[in-house]
């Protein structure tokens, strides 16, 4: 039985715990939901078994819709953390209970019953109670009892937390191996990423409510398209990197990225290493792969079959971290040996090493760094501890690098530049364009988190950008999505239905390619209205701004038909696109509330 998830949000207050998520499991599928605790996993699971309600969305089994059908109804298996074995019954009574209430005969309920016990190998365990078996074999008997009336699809909520390692690793061989034999749609949820890569034949992995990634356990360790999912998906150590027709340069060192989603193109990247693809060595001639800079050992432990090593770079290597390092620490590489390795080089905790680069991933997010354009250290430290930008920080782990606004100096071309939405905002953003900068965040003083973010397109040239830029942005906020076209109300016929195309072409293209869905939705009215109301709306949002141009071009675009927005009260990010646009005139990219190509996004994450 195949299940959908359909635009599933649920909240609780003002509590957004499951946001937007739409999913499709296929039929026999083994998927598992992988997360830290209060992502959002369990309350997903909760609402397939009809044990939660939902807000919004639909939830499909077999194209069937059962978001209003009773639990009882819906045909789950359901097991749960804690056993909840009925403690005054025998092994098999409690593997017969659900058949009992269904009315089936005691026959047929023994035969059921005994097939399933020897199925979880618990066939001579009929007649003990609960209270006679270890924690393991309680957990095998609440499997069988969820199997007991045949459902369709099996939830599983973290069914192995309780238990010892050993018993976890037999238990969740015995689920693997009873889901096969019987083709059951199965859904596990999990914050152990050991348990999901040895069960799972997708993962989806959430966050703050929101569905980051699925994919192949493989692929999404190999090739994450997030920094959380690069490190909560096992180690991983996170470089800011140059992208350039030459290859990837971290630090001194220039390293082929041709294994990369990314290995074209140019600018600054975040770059993954995981601690297994970096190589030790006691001098750089003896290195395989590329050297990168020299360390020391900061600690060693053993860990079974590998080694783990934390190898300290010195305070002038020019390899930067992608993170935010406290207290300005000194960059500590994870690294793992295995066996072999071990016996080649020992080495020892304060011993100097080359290190060497054997394999690296770039993600292929647009937002690679936070720098702040600032002309003192007060407005600094209050765009910094802004909550937006803190919130985007944390959670994206994401560094936050000073520069300066008016002097010109820093590398402003690279990340994000973050700039105050004052009467300044439009002379800083035109002299940072001029430097070559493509994004900026605009940030008004007292600027509270956003519940939903608003995108404005001014041409189909500036609309790949933006996207990207609101689907980075979209995982890290509790926030609304609805993509709105403006459309004049003496626009012609074929030209609402041109907007109507545009905005199902634009969620479709979210959707394909950055696995993130929006609402839509067609509003009538000019433009500059719609534009003057949302910049003097108290709502708490965030603007996307995507236009295309050159610099002056742009600097035009915002001057006379934006400037309201980057001086009122909503903070705005701003995608810009050096693409040509015919149509760019003195008045502007979006000349007439009746071009058909105007478009208005209001997306979120």
């Amino acid at each position: 039985m195949s299940i959908d998830f359909e635009r599933i949000s649920k909240r609780y207050g003002e509590l957004t715990v499951v946001n937007d998520v739409s999913l499709h499991i296929a039929s026999g599928e083994f998927f598992v939901l992988l997360g830290p605790s209060g992502s959002g996993k369990s309350t997903l699971l909760r609402a397939a078994a009809g044990l939660t309600g939902i807000e919004d969305g639909r939830i499909l089994f077999d194209r069937r819709d059962v978001t209003h059908v009773p639990a009882r109804q819906r045909g789950v298996g359901l097991v749960f953390q804690h056993y909840a074995l009925f403690r005054h019954m025998t092994v098999g009574e409690n593997v017969e209970f659900a058949l009992r209430v269904r009315g089936v005969k005691h026959a047929d309920r023994a035969r059921r019953r005994n097939e399933l016990l020897q199925l979880v190998a618990l066939d001579d365990f009929t007649n003990r109670m609960p209270g006679q078996l270890s924690g393991g074999q309680q957990q095998r008997v609440a499997v069988a009892r969820a199997l007991a009336h045949e459902p369709a699809v099996l939830l599983l909520d973290e069914p192995f937390g309780a238990l010892d390692a050993q018993i976890r690793v037999e238990l969740r061989e015995t689920i693997r191996q009873v889901q096969r034999r019987l083709g059951m749609t199965t859904i596990l949820v999990t914050h152990d990423q050991e348990e999901a890569f040895a069960l799972g034949d997708r993962i989806g992995v959430m966050h703050n409510g929101r569905l980051l990634e699925t994919g192949k356990p493989e692929m999404l360790y190999r090739h994450p398209a997030t920094r959380f999912v690069a490190t909560f998906l096992g180690a991983a150590n996170l470089f800011l990197g140059e992208l350039s027709a030459g290859g990837l340069k971290l630090g001194q060192a220039q390293i082929a990225a041709a294994d990369s989603q990314r290995a074209s193109g140019h600018g600054e990247a975040v770059t993954v290493v995981r601690p297994e693809d970096i190589e030790l060595a006691d001098s750089e001639a003896r290195l395989h792969s590329t050297p990168l800079c020299s360390g020391h050992v900061q600690s060693l432990s053993f860990a079974g079959g590998v080694q783990r090593l934390r190898v300290q770079l010195p305070g002038d290597s020019a390899v930067q971290s992608a993170v935010n390092l406290a207290n300005a620490a000194p960059l500590v590489l994870e690294v793992t040996r295995n066996s072999s390795e071990q016996l080649q080089l020992a080495l020892n905790a304060g011993q100097r090493v080359a290190v060497g680069v054997r394999r690296v991933h770039l993600l292929p997010t647009p937002i690679s760094s936070f720098r702040i354009l600032a002309d003192s250290a007060q407005d600094a430290s209050q765009l910094r501890n802004s909550p937006l930008l803190n919130q985007l920080a944390t959670s994206m782990r994401a560094r936050i690098i000073d520069s300066t606004a008016s002097s010109g100096e820093g590398n402003v071309t690279q990340g994000v530049a973050v700039l105050a939405a004052d009467s300044r905002a439009i002379p800083t953003i035109a002299a940072a364009l001029a430097r070559g900068t493509q994004r900026l965040l605009c940030i008004p003083a007292g600027a509270p988190l956003p519940r939903r973010v608003v995108i404005c397109t001014d041409s189909d040239a500036a609309r790949p950008a933006a996207l990207a830029l609101v689907a980075s942005v979209m995982r890290h906020l509790h926030a609304e999505a609805t993509f709105v076209s403006v459309q004049s109300p003496a626009a012609p016929r074929g030209d609402v239905a041109g907007s109507f195309r545009r905005l199902l072409d634009t969620r479709a293209e979210l959707l394909e390619s950055h696995g993130l869905d929006v609402r839509t939705d067609l509003q009538v009215g000019a433009l500059d209205d719609w534009l003057a109301r949302l910049a003097a709306s108290e709502e708490q949002t965030l603007i996307v701004l995507g236009v295309a141009g050159d610099a002056a071009q742009i600097e035009a675009t915002l001057t006379q038909r934006f400037q309201p927005l980057l001086g009122g009260r909503c903070p705005v990010l701003l995608s810009c696109s050096h693409a040509p646009v015919a149509t760019l005139g003195a008045a502007g990219a979006m000349a007439s509330a009746q071009e058909p190509d105007q478009q208005l996004i209001d997306g979120a994450e």
